[in-house]
Protein backbone atom coordinates (compact mmCIF):
# COMPACT_ATOMS: atom_id res chain seq x y z
CA UNK A 1 0.00 0.00 0.00
CA UNK A 2 2.65 2.45 1.07
CA UNK A 3 4.68 1.42 -2.21
CA UNK A 4 1.43 2.86 -4.54
CA UNK A 5 1.29 6.14 -2.04
CA UNK A 6 4.97 6.53 -3.37
CA UNK A 7 3.90 5.84 -7.14
CA UNK A 8 1.08 8.32 -6.85
CA UNK A 9 2.71 10.80 -5.46
CA UNK A 10 5.50 10.78 -8.21
CA UNK A 11 3.04 10.59 -11.09
CA UNK A 12 0.93 13.92 -9.41
CA UNK A 13 3.39 15.73 -8.26
CA UNK A 14 6.51 15.31 -10.90
CA UNK A 15 4.02 14.33 -13.88
CA UNK A 16 2.20 17.19 -12.75
CA UNK A 17 4.52 19.71 -12.42
CA UNK A 18 6.50 18.69 -15.66
CA UNK A 19 3.07 19.18 -17.77
CA UNK A 20 2.81 22.29 -16.05
CA UNK A 21 6.17 23.44 -17.97
CA UNK A 22 5.54 22.17 -21.12
CA UNK A 23 2.47 24.26 -20.76
CA UNK A 24 4.19 27.67 -19.89
CA UNK A 25 6.60 27.24 -22.36
CA UNK A 26 4.10 26.92 -25.33
CA UNK A 27 2.17 30.25 -23.40
CA UNK A 28 5.72 31.66 -23.05
CA UNK A 29 6.33 31.00 -27.02
CA UNK A 30 3.39 33.28 -28.43
CA UNK A 31 5.62 36.33 -26.37
CA UNK A 32 8.87 35.89 -28.94
CA UNK A 33 9.07 38.65 -31.42
CA UNK A 34 9.32 37.77 -34.96
CA UNK A 35 12.82 38.09 -35.21
CA UNK A 36 14.15 35.85 -32.56
CA UNK A 37 15.80 32.65 -33.30
CA UNK A 38 15.71 29.66 -30.93
CA UNK A 39 19.61 28.81 -30.93
CA UNK A 40 18.71 25.02 -30.36
CA UNK A 41 17.26 25.04 -33.83
CA UNK A 42 20.53 26.49 -35.69
CA UNK A 43 21.68 24.35 -38.42
CA UNK A 44 24.89 24.21 -37.20
CA UNK A 45 24.25 23.01 -34.18
CA UNK A 46 22.07 20.51 -35.44
CA UNK A 47 25.08 18.63 -37.12
CA UNK A 48 27.86 16.92 -35.91
CA UNK A 49 30.23 19.46 -35.94
CA UNK A 50 28.71 22.30 -34.22
CA UNK A 51 27.98 19.77 -31.20
CA UNK A 52 32.46 19.49 -31.46
CA UNK A 53 32.55 22.96 -31.65
CA UNK A 54 30.27 22.83 -28.24
CA UNK A 55 33.00 20.73 -26.90
CA UNK A 56 36.11 22.30 -27.63
CA UNK A 57 34.04 25.86 -26.39
CA UNK A 58 34.06 24.35 -23.52
CA UNK A 59 37.06 23.00 -22.95
CA UNK A 60 39.27 26.64 -23.64
CA UNK A 61 37.51 27.49 -20.74
CA UNK A 62 39.50 28.86 -18.16
CA UNK A 63 38.28 26.47 -15.38
CA UNK A 64 38.01 23.88 -18.09
CA UNK A 65 41.96 23.85 -19.00
CA UNK A 66 42.87 24.53 -15.17
CA UNK A 67 40.94 21.10 -14.45
CA UNK A 68 42.49 19.24 -16.95
CA UNK A 69 46.10 20.78 -15.45
CA UNK A 70 45.15 19.34 -12.05
CA UNK A 71 44.20 15.67 -13.44
CA UNK A 72 47.60 15.20 -15.16
CA UNK A 73 49.39 17.15 -12.28
CA UNK A 74 48.13 15.13 -9.45
CA UNK A 75 48.19 12.10 -11.58
CA UNK A 76 51.54 12.43 -12.64
CA UNK A 77 53.25 13.39 -9.49
CA UNK A 78 51.51 10.43 -7.63
CA UNK A 79 51.90 8.17 -9.88
CA UNK A 80 56.30 9.07 -9.58
CA UNK A 81 55.85 8.89 -6.41
CA UNK A 82 54.23 6.05 -5.88
CA UNK A 83 57.38 4.05 -8.00
CA UNK A 84 60.08 6.18 -6.02
CA UNK A 85 59.12 4.68 -2.77
CA UNK A 86 58.86 1.39 -4.51
CA UNK A 87 62.44 1.51 -4.96
CA UNK A 88 63.43 2.35 -1.70
CA UNK A 89 63.33 6.38 -2.12
CA UNK A 90 61.69 9.07 -0.55
CA UNK A 91 58.34 9.71 -2.11
CA UNK A 92 59.34 13.71 -3.09
CA UNK A 93 61.99 12.66 -5.27
CA UNK A 94 59.14 10.87 -7.48
CA UNK A 95 57.43 13.75 -7.55
CA UNK A 96 59.78 16.70 -7.71
CA UNK A 97 61.33 14.53 -11.17
CA UNK A 98 57.60 14.26 -12.27
CA UNK A 99 57.54 18.34 -12.34
CA UNK A 100 61.15 18.27 -14.19
CA UNK A 101 59.25 15.42 -16.31
CA UNK A 102 56.42 17.76 -17.44
CA UNK A 103 58.58 20.72 -17.81
CA UNK A 104 60.26 22.08 -20.57
CA UNK A 105 63.08 19.90 -19.70
CA UNK A 106 61.98 16.66 -21.05
CA UNK A 107 58.19 16.35 -22.56
CA UNK A 108 58.59 20.40 -23.55
CA UNK A 109 61.58 19.72 -25.28
CA UNK A 110 59.93 16.50 -27.03
CA UNK A 111 56.66 17.51 -28.04
CA UNK A 112 56.69 21.64 -27.50
CA UNK A 113 52.80 21.59 -28.84
CA UNK A 114 52.11 19.78 -25.74
CA UNK A 115 53.54 22.65 -23.26
CA UNK A 116 52.17 25.55 -25.46
CA UNK A 117 48.81 24.40 -25.13
CA UNK A 118 48.40 22.71 -21.60
CA UNK A 119 51.14 24.80 -19.71
CA UNK A 120 50.69 27.94 -21.86
CA UNK A 121 52.62 31.02 -20.34
CA UNK A 122 48.93 32.50 -19.54
CA UNK A 123 48.60 29.70 -17.24
CA UNK A 124 51.64 30.24 -14.91
CA UNK A 125 49.42 33.08 -12.62
CA UNK A 126 47.38 30.44 -11.47
CA UNK A 127 49.73 27.97 -11.38
CA UNK A 128 51.99 30.42 -8.71
CA UNK A 129 49.18 31.41 -6.66
CA UNK A 130 48.04 27.62 -6.08
CA UNK A 131 51.36 26.43 -5.09
CA UNK A 132 52.29 28.92 -3.19
CA UNK A 133 48.92 28.21 -1.14
CA UNK A 134 50.34 24.77 -0.54
CA UNK A 135 53.59 25.72 0.59
CA UNK A 136 52.11 28.51 3.23
CA UNK A 137 50.05 24.72 4.88
CA UNK A 138 52.92 22.55 4.33
CA UNK A 139 55.56 25.86 6.10
CA UNK A 140 52.96 25.62 9.07
CA UNK A 141 52.54 21.64 8.77
CA UNK A 142 56.58 21.81 9.24
CA UNK A 143 56.29 24.26 12.18
CA UNK A 144 53.65 22.14 14.06
CA UNK A 145 56.31 18.85 13.84
CA UNK A 146 58.77 20.44 15.70
CA UNK A 147 58.93 19.00 19.21
CA UNK A 148 60.00 21.19 21.60
CA UNK A 149 60.14 18.48 24.01
CA UNK A 150 62.51 16.66 22.20
CA UNK A 151 64.79 19.37 20.86
CA UNK A 152 65.24 20.94 24.62
CA UNK A 153 66.41 17.11 25.51
CA UNK A 154 68.85 16.54 22.81
CA UNK A 155 69.71 20.69 22.55
CA UNK A 156 73.20 20.42 23.81
CA UNK A 157 74.67 18.39 21.09
CA UNK A 158 72.11 18.63 18.50
CA UNK A 159 72.78 22.76 18.67
CA UNK A 160 76.65 22.17 18.22
CA UNK A 161 75.54 19.40 15.18
CA UNK A 162 72.93 21.49 13.40
CA UNK A 163 75.20 24.73 13.70
CA UNK A 164 78.40 23.20 12.41
CA UNK A 165 76.04 21.78 9.58
CA UNK A 166 75.33 25.41 8.82
CA UNK A 167 78.21 26.87 9.25
CA UNK A 168 80.34 24.91 6.95
CA UNK A 169 77.65 24.67 3.45
CA UNK A 170 77.38 28.26 4.46
CA UNK A 171 81.27 29.57 4.39
CA UNK A 172 81.63 26.98 1.23
CA UNK A 173 78.64 29.17 -0.34
CA UNK A 174 79.62 32.27 0.24
CA UNK A 175 83.27 31.69 -1.35
CA UNK A 176 81.82 29.50 -3.96
CA UNK A 177 80.01 32.45 -5.08
CA UNK A 178 83.28 34.01 -5.94
CA UNK A 179 83.06 31.50 -9.09
CA UNK A 180 79.59 31.62 -9.19
CA UNK A 181 78.64 35.48 -9.43
CA UNK A 182 79.40 37.02 -12.61
CA UNK A 183 79.09 33.50 -14.94
CA UNK A 184 75.81 32.72 -13.03
CA UNK A 185 74.13 35.57 -11.37
CA UNK A 186 71.47 37.97 -12.66
CA UNK A 187 73.30 41.14 -13.69
CA UNK A 188 70.63 43.32 -11.25
CA UNK A 189 71.77 41.40 -8.42
CA UNK A 190 74.39 42.51 -6.09
CA UNK A 191 77.17 40.40 -4.67
CA UNK A 192 76.14 39.93 -0.40
CA UNK A 193 72.57 39.22 -1.19
CA UNK A 194 73.48 36.42 -4.00
CA UNK A 195 76.54 34.94 -1.86
CA UNK A 196 74.38 34.82 1.04
CA UNK A 197 71.56 33.60 -0.23
CA UNK A 198 74.13 30.69 -2.06
CA UNK A 199 75.40 29.98 1.69
CA UNK A 200 71.51 29.04 3.01
CA UNK A 201 70.92 27.24 -0.08
CA UNK A 202 74.05 25.12 0.69
CA UNK A 203 72.79 24.57 4.75
CA UNK A 204 69.07 23.53 4.17
CA UNK A 205 68.46 20.07 5.57
CA UNK A 206 64.44 18.89 4.75
CA UNK A 207 63.14 17.96 8.21
CA UNK A 208 59.87 16.52 6.78
CA UNK A 209 61.73 13.84 4.26
CA UNK A 210 64.15 13.37 7.27
CA UNK A 211 61.94 12.21 9.37
CA UNK A 212 59.86 9.94 6.88
CA UNK A 213 63.62 8.17 6.28
CA UNK A 214 63.85 7.34 10.21
CA UNK A 215 60.05 6.04 10.36
CA UNK A 216 60.50 3.86 7.23
CA UNK A 217 63.87 2.14 8.19
CA UNK A 218 61.98 2.02 11.88
CA UNK A 219 65.17 4.36 13.26
CA UNK A 220 62.57 7.48 14.88
CA UNK A 221 62.24 6.13 18.28
CA UNK A 222 66.09 5.02 18.39
CA UNK A 223 68.32 7.62 20.17
CA UNK A 224 70.37 8.25 17.43
CA UNK A 225 67.28 8.94 15.05
CA UNK A 226 65.85 11.46 17.70
CA UNK A 227 69.48 13.37 17.64
CA UNK A 228 68.81 13.36 13.79
CA UNK A 229 65.51 14.57 13.94
CA UNK A 230 66.58 17.33 16.62
CA UNK A 231 68.95 18.21 14.38
CA UNK A 232 67.41 19.00 11.46
CA UNK A 233 64.72 20.91 13.67
CA UNK A 234 66.66 23.24 15.00
CA UNK A 235 68.45 23.54 11.16
CA UNK A 236 65.28 24.70 10.13
CA UNK A 237 64.81 27.11 12.65
CA UNK A 238 68.24 28.33 12.08
CA UNK A 239 68.28 28.35 8.58
CA UNK A 240 65.10 29.96 8.14
CA UNK A 241 65.99 32.93 10.84
CA UNK A 242 69.19 33.62 8.79
CA UNK A 243 66.88 33.36 5.50
CA UNK A 244 64.56 36.50 6.65
CA UNK A 245 67.83 38.42 6.93
CA UNK A 246 68.86 37.30 3.56
CA UNK A 247 65.45 38.33 2.32
CA UNK A 248 65.98 41.56 4.47
CA UNK A 249 68.68 42.44 2.68
CA UNK A 250 67.40 41.73 -1.06
CA UNK A 251 64.58 43.89 -0.89
CA UNK A 252 65.93 46.91 1.71
CA UNK A 253 66.80 49.80 -0.36
CA UNK A 254 69.59 50.86 2.34
CA UNK A 255 71.11 49.12 5.06
CA UNK A 256 69.33 51.02 7.41
CA UNK A 257 66.21 49.84 5.86
CA UNK A 258 67.24 46.20 5.92
CA UNK A 259 68.16 46.47 10.25
CA UNK A 260 65.07 48.22 10.58
CA UNK A 261 62.77 45.09 8.73
CA UNK A 262 64.94 42.65 10.95
CA UNK A 263 64.27 44.78 14.18
CA UNK A 264 60.43 44.27 13.06
CA UNK A 265 60.78 40.18 12.63
CA UNK A 266 62.50 39.82 15.81
CA UNK A 267 59.72 42.24 17.21
CA UNK A 268 57.20 39.74 15.66
CA UNK A 269 58.72 36.51 16.86
CA UNK A 270 58.80 38.04 20.32
CA UNK A 271 54.93 38.64 20.09
CA UNK A 272 54.08 35.53 18.70
CA UNK A 273 56.08 33.32 21.63
CA UNK A 274 54.62 35.92 24.10
CA UNK A 275 51.28 36.83 23.42
CA UNK A 276 49.66 34.56 20.94
CA UNK A 277 51.07 31.09 22.01
CA UNK A 278 49.97 31.18 25.81
CA UNK A 279 46.31 32.79 24.08
CA UNK A 280 46.01 30.00 21.60
CA UNK A 281 47.12 27.47 24.59
CA UNK A 282 44.39 28.91 26.85
CA UNK A 283 41.60 28.95 24.15
CA UNK A 284 42.62 25.22 23.04
CA UNK A 285 42.80 24.04 26.63
CA UNK A 286 39.36 25.00 27.66
CA UNK A 287 38.35 24.01 23.76
CA UNK A 288 39.28 20.49 24.41
CA UNK A 289 37.29 20.40 28.10
CA UNK A 290 34.04 21.62 27.07
CA UNK A 291 33.65 20.06 23.65
CA UNK A 292 36.75 19.06 22.32
CA UNK A 293 38.07 19.76 18.91
CA UNK A 294 35.68 20.92 16.15
CA UNK A 295 35.06 23.81 13.56
CA UNK A 296 36.10 26.85 15.62
CA UNK A 297 39.62 25.83 16.92
CA UNK A 298 40.65 24.81 13.15
CA UNK A 299 39.11 28.13 12.05
CA UNK A 300 41.22 30.14 14.88
CA UNK A 301 44.79 27.97 13.70
CA UNK A 302 43.87 28.53 10.30
CA UNK A 303 43.28 32.47 11.12
CA UNK A 304 46.41 32.85 12.96
CA UNK A 305 48.23 31.49 9.95
CA UNK A 306 47.02 33.65 7.54
CA UNK A 307 47.32 36.58 9.42
CA UNK A 308 50.71 35.69 10.51
CA UNK A 309 51.98 35.00 6.94
CA UNK A 310 50.07 38.32 5.99
CA UNK A 311 52.27 40.38 8.89
CA UNK A 312 55.43 38.72 7.55
CA UNK A 313 55.11 39.68 3.94
CA UNK A 314 53.96 43.11 4.90
CA UNK A 315 57.41 43.26 6.95
CA UNK A 316 59.53 42.23 4.55
CA UNK A 317 60.72 39.07 5.20
CA UNK A 318 58.20 36.93 2.80
CA UNK A 319 54.78 34.90 3.86
CA UNK A 320 56.27 31.71 4.55
CA UNK A 321 58.33 32.84 7.17
CA UNK A 322 55.16 33.73 9.13
CA UNK A 323 53.31 30.62 8.41
CA UNK A 324 56.69 28.39 9.51
CA UNK A 325 56.31 30.89 12.48
CA UNK A 326 52.39 29.96 13.13
CA UNK A 327 52.95 26.39 13.35
CA UNK A 328 55.84 26.79 15.76
CA UNK A 329 53.73 28.81 18.18
CA UNK A 330 50.84 25.75 18.17
CA UNK A 331 49.26 24.38 21.52
CA UNK A 332 52.32 21.58 22.27
CA UNK A 333 49.48 18.86 23.05
CA UNK A 334 50.01 15.94 20.58
CA UNK A 335 46.52 15.39 19.84
CA UNK A 336 46.09 19.23 19.00
CA UNK A 337 48.81 19.41 16.92
CA UNK A 338 47.35 16.22 15.21
CA UNK A 339 43.99 16.88 14.84
CA UNK A 340 44.92 20.37 12.80
CA UNK A 341 47.54 19.40 11.22
CA UNK A 342 45.98 15.86 9.37
CA UNK A 343 43.39 18.37 8.28
CA UNK A 344 45.63 20.43 6.40
CA UNK A 345 48.90 18.82 5.26
CA UNK A 346 45.99 16.05 2.91
CA UNK A 347 45.06 18.75 1.33
CA UNK A 348 48.97 20.66 0.84
CA UNK A 349 50.12 17.05 0.24
CA UNK A 350 47.66 15.71 -2.28
CA UNK A 351 46.65 18.42 -4.32
CA UNK A 352 48.67 21.85 -3.64
CA UNK A 353 52.56 20.64 -3.14
CA UNK A 354 51.83 18.48 -6.61
CA UNK A 355 51.36 21.71 -8.32
CA UNK A 356 54.44 23.41 -6.78
CA UNK A 357 56.15 20.43 -7.75
CA UNK A 358 55.43 20.64 -11.57
CA UNK A 359 55.17 24.67 -11.18
CA UNK A 360 59.25 24.42 -10.32
CA UNK A 361 59.68 22.21 -12.71
CA UNK A 362 58.22 24.40 -15.81
CA UNK A 363 61.06 26.43 -14.64
CA UNK A 364 63.74 24.31 -14.63
CA UNK A 365 65.31 23.85 -18.06
CA UNK A 366 68.10 21.21 -17.99
CA UNK A 367 68.92 22.06 -21.31
CA UNK A 368 70.23 25.21 -20.24
CA UNK A 369 73.49 23.38 -18.73
CA UNK A 370 74.69 23.22 -22.17
CA UNK A 371 78.93 23.63 -22.01
CA UNK A 372 81.18 21.65 -20.47
CA UNK A 373 81.26 24.49 -18.15
CA UNK A 374 78.33 24.88 -16.83
CA UNK A 375 78.10 21.07 -15.86
CA UNK A 376 81.89 21.69 -14.11
CA UNK A 377 80.26 24.52 -12.26
CA UNK A 378 76.98 22.22 -11.66
CA UNK A 379 79.18 19.66 -10.13
CA UNK A 380 81.12 22.17 -8.13
CA UNK A 381 77.85 22.87 -6.74
CA UNK A 382 77.16 19.58 -5.70
CA UNK A 383 80.60 19.35 -3.84
CA UNK A 384 80.06 21.99 -1.78
CA UNK A 385 76.83 21.39 -0.82
CA UNK A 386 77.78 17.37 -0.06
CA UNK A 387 80.96 17.86 1.30
CA UNK A 388 79.47 21.34 3.37
CA UNK A 389 76.42 19.35 4.60
CA UNK A 390 77.65 15.46 5.38
CA UNK A 391 81.16 15.81 6.32
CA UNK A 392 80.40 18.89 8.52
CA UNK A 393 77.76 17.08 10.51
CA UNK A 394 79.87 13.76 10.33
CA UNK A 395 82.96 15.04 11.93
CA UNK A 396 81.14 17.33 13.98
CA UNK A 397 78.85 14.37 15.81
CA UNK A 398 82.31 12.05 16.03
CA UNK A 399 84.45 15.00 17.62
CA UNK A 400 80.99 14.42 20.47
CA UNK A 401 81.59 11.42 21.28
CA UNK A 402 78.99 9.13 18.54
CA UNK A 403 81.19 6.15 16.55
CA UNK A 404 82.22 6.90 13.23
CA UNK A 405 79.15 4.83 11.94
CA UNK A 406 76.54 6.63 13.59
CA UNK A 407 78.42 9.80 12.76
CA UNK A 408 78.39 9.62 9.19
CA UNK A 409 74.71 8.32 9.32
CA UNK A 410 73.40 11.79 10.95
CA UNK A 411 75.83 13.36 8.08
CA UNK A 412 73.89 11.38 5.37
CA UNK A 413 70.94 12.50 7.35
CA UNK A 414 71.76 16.08 7.16
CA UNK A 415 72.31 16.18 4.08
CA UNK A 416 69.14 15.48 2.43
CA UNK A 417 67.41 18.20 1.47
CA UNK A 418 64.36 17.73 -0.40
CA UNK A 419 61.11 19.81 -0.64
CA UNK A 420 62.63 22.35 2.09
CA UNK A 421 65.76 23.12 -0.66
CA UNK A 422 63.11 23.34 -3.34
CA UNK A 423 61.33 26.21 -1.69
CA UNK A 424 64.20 28.23 -0.70
CA UNK A 425 65.30 27.96 -4.33
CA UNK A 426 62.23 29.03 -5.59
CA UNK A 427 62.19 31.91 -3.42
CA UNK A 428 65.27 32.99 -4.74
CA UNK A 429 64.20 32.59 -8.56
CA UNK A 430 61.09 34.84 -7.62
CA UNK A 431 63.08 37.44 -5.73
CA UNK A 432 65.55 37.69 -9.01
CA UNK A 433 68.58 36.41 -6.89
CA UNK A 434 68.96 33.48 -9.00
CA UNK A 435 68.66 33.13 -12.82
CA UNK A 436 67.51 30.23 -14.71
CA UNK A 437 71.11 28.36 -15.15
CA UNK A 438 71.84 28.24 -11.67
CA UNK A 439 68.06 27.82 -10.39
CA UNK A 440 68.36 24.11 -12.85
CA UNK A 441 71.83 23.11 -11.12
CA UNK A 442 70.24 24.30 -7.68
CA UNK A 443 66.91 21.92 -8.13
CA UNK A 444 69.52 19.16 -9.70
CA UNK A 445 71.25 19.37 -6.38
CA UNK A 446 68.75 19.20 -4.58
CA UNK A 447 67.64 16.27 -6.40
CA UNK A 448 70.70 13.88 -5.91
CA UNK A 449 71.55 14.93 -2.30
CA UNK A 450 67.91 13.86 -1.59
CA UNK A 451 68.50 10.62 -3.88
CA UNK A 452 71.69 9.73 -2.51
CA UNK A 453 70.30 9.50 1.49
CA UNK A 454 69.10 5.49 1.02
CA UNK A 455 71.93 3.98 -0.62
CA UNK A 456 74.58 6.18 1.42
CA UNK A 457 72.65 5.08 4.79
CA UNK A 458 72.67 1.43 3.30
CA UNK A 459 76.43 1.73 2.58
CA UNK A 460 77.10 2.89 6.02
CA UNK A 461 75.41 0.39 7.23
CA UNK A 462 77.43 -2.51 5.61
CA UNK A 463 80.69 -0.44 6.47
CA UNK A 464 80.26 0.03 9.87
CA UNK A 465 78.10 -2.66 11.15
CA UNK A 466 75.21 -1.93 13.56
CA UNK A 467 75.88 -3.16 17.14
CA UNK A 468 73.36 -3.22 19.21
CA UNK A 469 75.48 -2.86 22.18
CA UNK A 470 75.64 0.82 20.66
CA UNK A 471 73.44 3.18 23.15
CA UNK A 472 72.59 5.32 19.86
CA UNK A 473 71.30 1.85 18.29
CA UNK A 474 68.88 1.09 21.07
CA UNK A 475 65.53 2.41 21.02
CA UNK A 476 63.45 4.00 23.17
CA UNK A 477 61.43 2.07 25.61
CA UNK A 478 57.72 2.04 24.11
CA UNK A 479 55.21 3.89 26.35
CA UNK A 480 53.21 1.55 29.08
CA UNK A 481 50.01 3.29 28.24
CA UNK A 482 48.45 2.97 24.54
CA UNK A 483 48.79 5.92 22.47
CA UNK A 484 46.09 7.54 22.29
CA UNK A 485 46.05 7.07 26.31
CA UNK A 486 49.31 8.24 26.66
CA UNK A 487 48.22 11.32 24.55
CA UNK A 488 45.36 12.10 26.73
CA UNK A 489 47.43 12.34 29.61
CA UNK A 490 49.87 14.27 28.46
CA UNK A 491 46.53 16.93 26.71
CA UNK A 492 44.95 17.54 30.39
CA UNK A 493 48.55 17.73 32.06
CA UNK A 494 48.53 14.43 34.60
CA UNK A 495 52.07 13.49 35.97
Amino acid sequence: MRKIKHILFYLVAVGGLLLLTIYITQIGVQLEPKNAQNQLLLPDNNSFSGFIKIINDNLESPISHFLMQLIIIVFSTRIFGFIFKKLGQPSVVGEILAGIVLGPSLLGMAFPAYLNYIFPLKAMDELHLFSRLGIILFMFVVGMELNWDEVKKHARDAIVISHAGIVFPFALGVIGSLLFYTPLAPPTIAFLPFALFMGIAMSITAFPVLASILRERKMAKSPLGTLSITCAAIDDVTAWCLFAVVIAFATATSALSAIFIIGLAIAYVLFMFNVVKPLLAKYYQSAARYYRYGINPLTISLTVLLLSAFTTKLIGIHSLFGAFLAGVVMPSPTMFRNYVSERTEHLSVILLLPIFFVYSGLRTQVGLINTPSLWLMFGLILVIAISGKLIGSAFTARYLGQSWGNSFRIGVLMNTRGLMELVVINLGYEMGILGPEIFTMMVLMALVTTLMTGPLLNLVDRVAKKDVADPANIPDPEPVLPEFLAEKVEEVGIS
